[in-house]
């Protein structure tokens, strides 16, 4: 008399059962009370009880309060309706089996327990039950259409950052979105640093072609009554001196620190040092050219070819560079500028504004345009005159400077203008640019100047006059160079003559000499 069915046995009673039972002992603890309010200490039924209706016994029912059969509480409230008890399953998955577990209760309130609760993949952690999560930091609500509460989360992107929780705004030129995008920060600026690789080397060359230029000087200076020295023609070899001087040293002003005096001296030594060099060069093949062209026409000389004059015709041409800068300077003051398009990069964390002069890059072709057209008009006159004799000047030595000038400079500008759309293009372009007028410098240094240096030092005794020739001359060698060029083919090696046209003096009978200089080497 002592089992039950649910401890005692694997018998599993139905749910509802319970009900029943808890219906049933309701009836009987209204019955019980009532009897012992109407009937008290009277054993039976007592004619006061067999009187009563179903009102009344309904009245008994609605307050009685005992324990049910499950151990919950049976009461009624004034309706007449039991209090909602629910209990709460799970359909959960075990190693086992496949069960309804129970993972909390409603009476009057909810009792959940969590921790019983399985979610997907057997987690025990409870995801998210919300229309739409909270949105982080840098990140806009996008509104769903048609459910105005709910929304998707959408990054500021590029150089945006998040104004309110609904927008996102571009930062200004100058300024880029901090690390959550919820504010602009100042850009970094930056310049071509003296440490940096892109500077180390140019700096290098110039300083090494700064070094050999005023050792070059030095010794034309020490040696200046020398026949090599006059034969060179002193006045435009001190000129295209200077201009290879100053073309190294353009490549510490494109390197300094730019500021307006430093932006000035930029645009003003930018394209004459080139322009000293090459109308040094023009003026010497054109005096060749006219000397020989008038040679085949008569024995006067031509004009123009004394010292002086060729110093007037020279800076002349470098005038009109320094006319075009001047201009340049009415009409465009100098001044910097920060370039926050050259380095903005699509990730913002990598953007840089880059400190520079105001110079683009048409301003620089149009600095070095007259140059560069000096260049190739002293080109043309070195092809005109490559058939002069050898043996009475030094065209040939300056139309290989000058087809060796020409061949950087195209590579140059492919170089320099590729790299437009680059995010290195400050560091490029400048590069470039040193570089390449460095080794252009260095052509005209080393082709038409170390040969002479190394005979006045290391063979002096070669740097002596052998003879003079008239002007006429020059006119049986201008008639005469097909025999005359085969003529100097046949010398011994390491007898070369200098440049005829290079001391030649004008007098009152018209006729001119040339010093002829016994030389090892081409000068």
């Amino acid at each position: 008399g002592l089992e039950r069915i649910a401890r005692d046995s694997a018998y599993e009673q139905e749910g509802k059962v319970q009900f029943v039972i808890d219906a049933v002992y309701s009836m009987a603890y209204a019955l019980h009370n009532m009897h012992k309010d109407l009937c008290p200490g009277y054993i039976g039924l007592c004619a006061r009880m067999s009187a009563t209706d179903g009102k009344e016994l309904l009245s008994y029912i609605r307050a009685v309060n005992f324990n049910g059969n499950a151990g919950t509480p049976v009461i009624f409230n004034e309706n007449g309706d039991a209090p909602g008890r629910y209990d709460i399953f799970q359909y959960q998955i075990t190693n086992k089996s496949t069960e309804y577990k129970v993972i909390g209760q409603w009476t009057n309130q909810l009792h959940l327990n969590v921790e019983d609760m399985q979610w997907a993949n057997r987690e025990r952690t409870h995801p998210a039950s919300v229309c739409s999560l909270p949105c982080k930091a840098g990140e806009r609500k996008k509104t769903v259409k048609g459910v105005p509460c709910c929304w998707h989360c959408e990054r500021c992107e590029g150089y945006h950052y998040q104004v309110d929780e609904f927008n996102c705004e571009l930062c200004p030129i100058n300024k880029r979105p901090n690390t959550n995008r919820t504010d602009c920060q100042l850009i970094p600026i930056i310049k071509l640093e003296w440490h940096s690789p892109w500077a180390i080397v140019p700096v290098f060359i110039a300083i090494l072609g700064i070094i050999a230029t005023t050792f070059v000087i030095v010794t034309f200076v020490r040696y200046n009554d020398t026949p090599i020295v006059r034969a060179s023609g002193r006045e435009l070899s001190y000129v295209l001196l200077t201009g290879i001087f100053l073309c190294y040293s353009i490549t510490f002003l494109m390197i300094a620190t730019p500021d307006t005096v430093v932006c000035s001296f930029r645009r003003i030594f930018l394209g004459l040092g080139m322009c000293f060099s090459y109308a040094a060069l023009l003026t010497k093949t054109n005096r060749i050219h006219r000397i020989f062209e008038q040679g085949k026409k008569s024995v006067t000389a031509p004009k123009f070819i004394s010292p002086a004059s060729q110093l007037v015709i020279t800076f002349s041409l470098i005038s009109m560079q320094l006319i075009g800068v001047f201009i340049w300077f009415a009409i465009d003051p100098p001044h910097i500028i920060v370039d926050y398009g050259e380095q903005r990069t699509l990730e913002p964390e990598n953007a840089r504004g880059v400190l520079k002069c105001d110079i683009s890059d048409l301003s620089l072709i149009c600095s070095l345009g007259y140059s560069i057209l000096l260049m190739v008009t002293c080109t043309v006159y070195a092809i005109k005159t490559r058939g002069v004799p050898e043996t009475f000047n030094e065209a040939k030595p300056i139309g290989f400077t000058m087809y060796t000038t020409c061949i950087i400079w195209l590579a140059f500008i492919p170089i320099f203008f590729g790299t437009a759309q680059s995010a290195e293009k400050m560091y490029i372009q400048t590069t470039t640019l040193t570089v390449s007028m460095s080794l252009s410098a260095s052509v005209s240094l080393g082709m038409l100047y170390m040969p002479k240096v190394y005979i006045i030092i290391f063979h002096p005794e070669q740097n002596v006059q052998k003879r003079k020739r008239s002007f006429k001359a020059v006119v049986t060698a201008a008639t005469m160079q097909s025999k005359l060029t085969q003529k100097g083919n046949d010398r011994p090696n390491g007898e070369v003559k200098t440049e005829l046209c290079e001391s030649l003096e004008t007098n009152s009978k018209s006729s001119v000499d040339f010093p002829m200089v016994k030389s090892g080497s081409t000068s």
